[in-house]
């Protein structure tokens, strides 16, 4: 009797919104309706290739027929109904300020499985469960599982805070550590059990899934997954907030299709919430000079500011980051001196903090300004009135409802006072560049960084780095720190080409370089200009090759311009073909400048033509500009 009560409601609800979807769509989607049916068994992406059936709890994904995945749904006041519910057709278009594309688009169907809503697009699939009228209550208990079987290859990464550990490639999820980082949770038998997002697989040869997670708002905690055997369980960080009235938990999102389709996806920000940022005209995206990496310190010596200060000028980079230990400078200076430097040079200020939710003790300072509201508006006020352009604040603690709530407070707050925002030793990024504009970029990456900490990365780096654009940078800006000529505490054996393709490679908001100033200084002209006219940010992007973990060639657009970008991530010796003209649309070609390796240091050439094929030694790479009429 339950079970036929719940299923009268439930096609009321049905017929209603079929009624209403298809009133609305007939005039602007008429092509799309014909695709959706009042009540159906199957949800069918609009290009067709995408299908999902429910079998019990379970729903089957599938792509272009082949079977991709098996999901286990439920939650605990959660209702489900046997069949899917057409109830409206999502059209994003937007403009982004960062990313991999200036204006985004994407269209699909809203589906509804009684508290289950399912949007389904041309790249992929999302799902959240919407429960309402809870009563002053804890948020229910999630069942949300992936069965990735044995065998299955796979690109994960294990759960850390901070989200910085590699994506080696596997068939089992039987894995060891690489490392002991904070928040690893071990088997008995000392096996990864928690893993972080994106977690690619290949279900079936050249055909992927990436998933991930979407639109974290207040009252809501980031998830990972725990696996038993199998079966990877959708589990959320911690949170105690009681709800009164309606809740949904955020989207679960699986991009499906071929590589290119997965580097190229937007799905992330067109599933989060528009822009809460009325005025942007302040926001300006840029490269950064930064100082900590040559020197594996924070920013205490205003000799050494200066420095950086003139490298970002001589450059013409715009903006300058002041790391920690700011508040303890040496030489008689205070950090209004180096502020004070900076502007007379043109060149903008950002400055770091210390969340003082994670590492404290023995943590760099500043500390504990932020965590109080009236604290945090005094803090950032002061930092609008100096002229600061932006704040870098680090050291969270995972991804529980505190933490997102206190990034949310710090975006919103750091909005008021015209500051741009990078978060570092945090969590992914899940879509809030789209709704806080000035938020740059997310660390949440094991990025050049690593040199300095362990000798881990020598050896890894150019694997990892060929990795990165199939897995964590799909999903949002990041913040890697790249462009290393140099070494730090531990040797790089990366090329030059290799490290320069990294800036183009690699999308972020704010693009870090991470080298010393006198080895940018000492390049050839054309490897400085290339520097001080580099993008950080994009109007298209389009992958055009790649063998995951092996080599990637990804292009980007600005304007007229592309930037492409290739490495070569294995100690062989290549020959690549780059036919470009597959890919991307190509006008009247003024120049082709292309940055490779020589049996020295650099080969810099110009062409009037695109080249057909690239050279690319161990570990290297190449950057090729196109100027267009």
């Amino acid at each position: 009797m339950e079970f036929k009560t719940t299923m009268i409601k439930y096609l009321g609800i049905a017929l209603m919104s079929f009624l209403s979807f298809g009133i609305n769509a007939k005039t602007n989607h008429t092509n799309h309706v014909t695709q959706v049916s009042q009540i159906t068994n199957q949800a069918i992406s609009p290009d067709g290739k995408i299908k999902v059936s429910v079998e019990g709890h379970s729903l089957k994904v599938s792509y272009c027929k082949r079977h991709m995945m098996d999901i286990q749904i439920g939650m605990d006041k959660a209702e489900f109904t046997p069949s899917f519910v057409a109830t409206k057709p999502i059209v994003e278009d937007y403009e982004m300020l960062t990313g991999k594309k200036s204006h985004c688009t994407n269209q699909g169907t809203e589906y509804q499985l009684g508290n289950l809503q399912l949007r389904l697009f041309n790249d992929g699939l999302a799902f959240r469960y919407v429960i309402n009228g809870l009563q002053n209550e804890k948020v229910p208990k999630e069942y949300t599982s992936y069965r990735i079987p044995e065998g299955m290859k796979r690109w994960m990464m294990e759960w850390t805070d901070a989200y910085e550990s590699l994506y080696p490639e596997m068939t089992s999820h039987k894995m060891k550590p690489k490392r002991l980082f904070q928040g690893i949770e071990l088997t008995t038998d000392g096996n990864v059990k928690r893993w972080g997002y994106p977690a690619l697989l290949e279900p079936q040869k050249d055909c992927y899934v990436l998933i991930s997670e979407a639109n974290i708002e207040r009252n809501q905690s980031a998830s990972c997954l725990y696996n038993e055997g199998e079966q990877f369980k959708v589990t959320p960080a911690e949170n105690d907030v009681k709800i009164h009235g309606n809740w949904h938990t955020p989207w679960r999102v699986l991009m499906i299709g071929k590589k290119e389709k997965i580097v190229e996806s937007t799905l992330i920000t067109d599933l989060s919430e528009p822009s809460k940022i009325k005025d942007t005209s302040w926001i300006n995206p840029g490269v950064v000079s930064w100082i900590y990496w040559a020197y594996n310190h924070g920013s205490n010596d205003y000799a050494i500011i200066q420095k950086y200060v003139d490298m970002a000028k001589a450059l013409q980079l715009p903006y300058v980051l002041i790391d920690a230990e700011w508040d303890q400078m040496k030489n008689g200076k205070t950090i209004e001196d180096v502020i004070r430097y900076a502007h007379e040079k043109g060149v903008k200020p950002m400055i770091w903090y210390n969340s003082s939710v994670g590492w404290t003790n023995g943590a760099p300072t500043p500390q504990f300004r932020l965590n109080k509201p009236e604290d945090r508006e005094k803090e950032f006020a002061w930092c609008e009135k100096l002229g600061i352009a932006g704040v870098k604040i680090d050291f969270f603690s995972g991804d529980n409802q505190m933490n997102m709530e206190y990034c949310i407070d710090l975006l919103e707050c750091a909005a008021r006072h015209h500051l741009l925002v990078n978060f570092h030793g945090a969590t992914i990024p899940r879509g809030w560049q789209r709704t806080y504009p000035n938020l740059m970029s997310t660390e949440a990456v094991y990025g050049a960084e690593w040199y300095n900490n362990v000798p881990t990365f020598t050896h890894e780096a150019a694997c990892h780095n060929a990795t990165l654009p199939f897995t964590r940078n799909v999903i949002g800006s990041m913040d890697y720190t790249p462009c290393a000529f140099s070494n730090s505490q531990h040797p790089h054996i990366t090329t030059n080409a290799h490290e320069l393709a990294l800036t183009v490679l690699f999308e972020s908001g704010l693009q870090h370089l991470a080298d010393k100033p006198e080895s940018y200084l000492t390049q050839p002209q054309e490897v400085q200009s290339f520097l001080s006219q580099l993008p950080s940010t994009w109007d298209e992007t389009k992958m055009i090759k790649g063998d995951i973990g092996k080599n990637v060639i990804i292009a980007r657009r600005k304007g007229k311009t592309w930037f492409v970008a290739g490495i070569n991530g294995t100690d062989q010796n290549c020959i690549v073909k780059c036919c470009l003209n597959q890919k991307i649309k190509l006008s009247s070609i003024q120049e082709v400048t292309v940055f490779e390796d020589n049996s020295k240091e650099w080969k810099i050439s110009k062409y009037k033509k695109i080249p057909s094929t690239f050279h690319e030694r161990p570990y290297g790479g190449f950057v090729m500009v196109i100027q267009q009429g």
